[in-house]
């Protein structure tokens, strides 16, 4: 297992059974020390079971960004009922690092497989990482986003594109 994915994984697993937010652990290599946008993904026998996290960085670095997104997709996912001590060993988790956003002009850019996206209209503002199954276009990449942000497919929206590195 990954560091990074190891990282989620104790992170849940100490809110979970302790209610305490775990310290970052020592050693870190440098490079995960650095800003970065981050997501975090639980799944139970192959179904979503949360995914919390940030575009943009909110903590100091990535470890911190991975121990924060990991216990909001376990507790805060507003999809999900939080995630019981019972479950904890049913648990698969992904953490994807995101590039920073990239706007782009026209939907040509785009391929849901390598980008994802992160529409914006006003004050709201969708995203929806690469790769994902049964998300196999871009008209289906774009209807996904609309929606999630609440944006009608008439309303104007700006498009920016990203990639991720994805750790399983």
């Amino acid at each position: 297992m990954h560091l990074l994915v190891t990282v989620a994984k104790q992170a849940v697993e100490q809110f979970v059974k302790q209610g305490t937010v775990m310290p970052p652990p020592q050693d870190i290599p440098s490079e995960y020390l650095e800003k970065a946008g981050v997501f975090v993904s639980l799944k139970k026998k192959g179904e979503l079971r949360g995914c919390i996290g940030t575009f943009s960085p909110c903590t100091e670095n990535i470890i911190r960004e991975i121990i924060a997104n990991a216990v909001s997709a376990a507790v805060r996912d507003p999809r999900f009922s939080p995630v019981g001590p019972d479950e904890l060993d049913d648990l698969a988790y992904s953490v994807d690092i995101l590039s920073t956003p990239e706007r782009v002009s026209d939907e040509t850019r785009l391929d849901p497989k390598q980008y994802g996206i992160i529409l914006q209209s006003g004050q709201r503002r969708g995203l929806l990482l690469p790769d994902l199954e049964g998300v196999d276009t871009v008209t289906d990449q774009l209807r996904i986003t609309r929606m999630k942000a609440g944006i009608r497919p008439d309303e104007t929206a700006e498009i920016y594109r990203f990639t991720v590195t994805r750790y399983t």
